[in-house]
């Protein structure tokens, strides 16, 4: 990928909206659980020692100099109060089962900044005994203070009481910072594979970027026409907006031909499920009800479909006639429900179809096809790996590749093309079906080309 589209990042960020959902309840849910099964409560109790002026005997105000001192003197007795001195005392009178590491791990104790002050903070699995543990450290801080100084200038200012509520009851917290690492996981994950992704998409400049101009566009907006009607929308639905898609591609082709009329056209796509067989079907119902004579013939000899969208039995086809005798092409050519529209199926799938395509009878054949018809449309095997179409192209007119927006792979479609332009065949472009039609690119050409036709 050359540069990243915000616009198209945001438009692929849809595909994930499910994902966004689940990622984000199983986040919820998992907080939920840890929180009230797995999380243990921890309560913190505090109480805050002063560290007093010497008693100098002179009375009178505290000097700065007085002051500093006491707050020089503050830092050394948060370390007294850290002791094993002080920690041994506090366990064993209260009778702690804990060694001095451990219950030092639970203790924080430093000066309130600018003052005199010790802030003495204790967390514990138990109320009652956090508020105890505070108090003792208090109480024995004090005395041992006295003890090593000879002086009484240590007061508790405040007693630790038993707090009602953990201090570790980070719900709230915890639900949002789900929700947020839920949808930048899920952001990041799309952000990478759309950094990656290789598919061409109706948004990028085909025709600059691979050197293939863009021929025809097909939307995915009639899916239930698709499904009610069959695949042969043109027929059934010809004013839907894919019948309409259908005609300008027809005009189109049309169009890339200013010198002789085309009489071949060669349908084919860079791997399987892209649409090739539909838009073949199509192309030659709406070359036919431009009052042309057309006969479709499926070239694909491994997996042709065009019998069963046409309702045509596949007895007798193209594989049997190139292994037969072409005098008997007649036999071979069913005419269809469609007026002007003729089909020649797949036949017989055969064990050599790059062989009889490449064979001199083959050759023959579209020849004497396209005397016999205004034009000939041929339904090719996908170029993925495979000879079949690219033997057929040098054959044609015109070759047509069937692009699935958002799923061919750009460098199958640059295969494709150097393969085609090896054997010197004639390109007209590329048809991008499946197109989102909510593309503001997509409307505006599709406006342009439609008041084109009108005129």
């Amino acid at each position: 990928m050359d540069e990243i589209n915000i616009k198209d990042y945001f438009s692929y960020l849809k595909k994930y909206i499910v994902a966004f959902i689940v990622v984000i309840i199983v986040a919820l849910v998992g907080v939920l659980v840890y929180d009230n099964v797995f999380k243990k409560p921890i309560y913190q109790a505090n109480t805050t020692v002063v560290i007093a002026r010497a008693d100098t005997g002179e009375g009178g105000a505290a000097t700065l100099n007085e002051i500093n001192a006491s707050q020089k003197l503050a830092n050394t007795y948060s370390e007294i109060a850290k002791s094993e001195l002080v920690m041994n005392q506090v366990i064993e009178n209260l009778g702690l089962h804990v060694s001095v590491g451990a219950l030092r791990k639970n203790v924080n104790i430093k000066p309130v900044d600018d003052t005199s002050i010790l802030s003495v903070t204790v967390k514990d699995l138990n109320s009652q005994l956090s508020a105890t543990i505070a108090n003792e450290i208090a109480k024995v801080f004090s005395k041992q203070v006295a003890e090593i100084y000879k002086t009484d200038n240590v007061t508790q200012l405040s007693v630790a009481v038993a707090p009602e509520k953990p201090s570790n009851n980070t719900l709230t917290r915890d639900l949002m910072l789900a929700v947020v690492i839920g949808v930048v996981v899920v952001a990041g994950f799309a952000f990478l594979k759309f950094y990656l992704d290789d598919t061409v998409k109706y948004s990028d400049e085909v025709e600059k970027k691979i050197g293939m101009p863009v021929t025809g566009r097909i939307v995915k907006s009639d899916v239930k026409t698709r499904q009610a009607g069959g695949e042969l929308i043109v027929e059934r639905s010809p004013k839907a907006i894919i019948s309409e898609n259908i005609k300008s591609l027809r005009t189109n082709l049309q169009f890339t031909a200013v010198d002789k009329d085309i009489e071949s056209i060669l349908i084919t796509s860079t791997n399987a499920g892209e649409g090739k067989s539909f838009v073949s079907a199509n192309l030659a119902i709406s070359f036919a009800q431009a009052d042309k004579r057309v006969l479709l013939v499926d070239c694909d000899l491994r997996k042709g479909r065009l019998h069963r969208m046409f309702g045509i039995p596949n007895t007798a086809g193209l594989s049997n006639l190139l292994t037969g005798d072409l005098r008997n092409l007649g036999r071979y050519i069913h005419p269809s429900k469609v007026k002007n529209l003729d089909l020649i199926t797949c036949g017989t799938y055969p064990p050599n179809p790059s062989e009889l395509l490449a064979s001199k009878k083959n050759k023959k054949l579209v020849k004497i096809l396209c005397d016999h018809y205004d034009i000939v449309i041929f339904d090719g095997a996908p170029i993925g790996g495979l000879a079949d179409s690219v033997i057929l192209s040098s054959l044609m007119d015109e070759t047509l590749i069937v692009v699935k927006d958002s799923n061919t792979n750009r460098s199958d479609l640059v295969a494709a093309k150097d393969a085609l332009d090896k054997v010197g065949a004639t390109v007209a472009g590329t048809v991008f079906n499946m197109v989102n039609k909510k593309s503001s690119k997509y409307y505006n050409n599709y406006y342009y080309y439609n008041e084109v036709n009108k005129k």
